[in-house]
């Protein structure tokens, strides 16, 4: 496993993992060290080269600083990204393998889920190190499966967010969510349950028709959800789909989802606030996972969690307050936020 510098942003470091055995390859991205361990979940997918794969990591690990920094968690911000096999593979084997990659770091990264990767994944890798989280949870015990509390904590702040900027009451508005896995999945839920009409999109067709027909929802093309007529847009699959042309297309009010690094660039937060569109940054909405995976693995309870959760909310709040009376793109807000929070635990450390 090699180490490197890179520059930028990127304050720290990369590790690249290669084990030809396990047919494991990918890279551990650490972000920031200032504020604690660097946490963050270990993603498996498909990407067309090494490039792609590495600036994956580094944008999803400067997301995780910025994320635990404005949630409030003692914790730095790292991400693994693995580059999934082709064909069949020995599951276990190759998560053990990565399991000795994160153990190689000393307690530098403390790994979990992500998108690809499972409870089960992360029990093969507790196999070969302690640092890791997202495992069966005990009971009144925080862990398990993340997604259920990113869920909960995107649709509380797009509550708040539809609420406070929009007079509009969720009950009342209709919802267009792009991508039905775990985490869109559970905030279509939530919504239903709210009283919502929800517009539902996904490339697994099965999953996105199944789930339709319990919610009574419509289904739309991959390519057709951000367009459609909508109050709210919910993003929870990859990162970077609002760029310039989709931003233009777009006929929804607010943005608020779960999936990481929405903006394709910088830019886009200023062509949103240029029509007039609202954008809840996302680290900042989609916090409830790594809340709870920072309280398992700091042996705190669900209580814990909720409490920290539902605080999601009025942080958003917060910076949206500032935005509008700035007149400042609210990803430009939340960034600034969380670099000053981390500049300051790096001062108090040194």
């Amino acid at each position: 496993m090699a180490q490197f510098a890179v520059e930028g942003d990127f304050q720290e470091y990369l590790h690249v993992i290669d084990d030809a055995e396990a047919g494991l390859t990918g890279v551990i991205a650490i972000h920031s060290t200032a504020i604690g361990p660097a946490a963050g979940g270990c993603r498996l997918w498909h990407y067309s080269s090494k490039s792609e794969l590495t600036a994956d990591a580094i944008r999803l690990a400067r997301g995780m600083s910025y994320k635990n920094a404005v949630a409030g968690l003692p914790f730095g911000g790292g991400k693994a990204v693995l580059q999934r096999p082709e064909g069949s593979f020995d599951r276990e084997a190759f998560f053990r393998a990565y399991g000795d990659a994160v153990a190689s770091l000393g307690g530098t990264y403390v790994t979990a889920e992500d998108v690809g990767t499972t409870v089960a994944d992360m029990r093969a890798v507790r196999e070969r190190t302690a640092y890791v989280a997202g495992l069966d949870a005990a009971a009144g015990a925080a862990g398990g499966d993340p997604s259920p509390w990113t869920a909960l904590g995107v649709f509380e702040a797009m509550k708040v967010a539809a609420r406070e900027t929009l007079s509009l009451d969720l009950k009342n508005a209709t919802v267009a969510i792009q991508g039905t896995g775990n985490v869109g999945a559970g905030l279509a839920r939530l919504l239903k349950q709210e009283g919502a009409q929800l517009i539902l999109a996904d490339i697994d067709a099965a999953r996105v028709g199944a789930l339709a027909a319990e919610l009574s929802a419509r289904v739309v093309g991959i390519d057709e959800i951000l367009a459609v007529d909508s109050d709210v847009v919910a993003p929870c699959a990859l990162g970077g789909v609002l760029d310039a042309d989709a931003i233009d297309k777009l006929k929804a009010q607010l943005v608020c989802g779960g999936a990481n690094n929405q903006l394709a660039t910088e830019a886009d937060g200023v062509r949103l606030l240029g029509r007039g569109i609202v954008y809840a940054p996302d680290y900042v909405v989609n916090a409830g996972g790594i809340i709870n995976v920072s309280a398992e693995y700091l042996g705190e309870t669900t209580q814990q969690v909720s409490e920290r959760v539902h605080q999601i909310a009025g942080r958003l709040s917060m910076v949206l307050r500032e935005a509008r009376s700035s007149g400042r793109p609210s990803n430009v807000v939340a960034d600034e936020l969380a670099q000053q929070i981390i500049a300051e635990r790096r001062l108090q450390a040194a």
